[in-house]
């Protein structure tokens, strides 16, 4: 559903205006590379063989495509416009629900570990922002 979502998400841009389409795109490939082989890990870790683990991450993978596609042909009939606030709550929903638990459970959490990672989030929000303010 993830990766559906990023299709649905990465069409609707291209569709809106091609520079904020390669924006997206690019904000999807900085999050999608590492997602994807820390799926792979997980799989390998979880006993699968290599190739079995490869070929179903692909396939996993695959669905950005379908997404992709369905928003092209969904934008002829109506304003496809809503993805992008679509996508973008998804993704901000997957950080607060299941990222920050995580980190703030972490069994070795400090202070000094803690702020760390509330210095990426508030750099992370930063570069959306600063996207916001660019102009390509």
């Amino acid at each position: 559903m993830h990766n559906f979502i990023g299709g649905l998400a990465i069409a609707g841009a291209f569709i809106i205006d091609i520079r904020v389409g390669l924006v997206t795109w690019l904000a999807c490939a900085a999050h999608e590379i590492p997602q994807e082989l820390g799926d792979f890990g997980i799989l390998i870790h979880g006993g699968w063989a290599k190739k079995k683990a490869l070929l179903f991450n692909f396939l996993s993978a695959l669905t950005i495509v379908f997404g992709g596609v369905i928003a092209y042909f969904m934008s002829s009939n109506i304003n496809i416009v809503f993805l992008l606030p679509f996508a973008a709550g998804n993704f901000i929903y997957i950080a607060c629900a299941d990222l920050l638990p995580e980190i703030k459970n972490e069994s070795t959490s400090s202070r000094k570990k803690g702020l760390f990672h509330f210095v990426i989030f508030l750099i992370g929000i930063l570069l959306i922002l600063a996207v916001r303010f660019i102009e390509i």
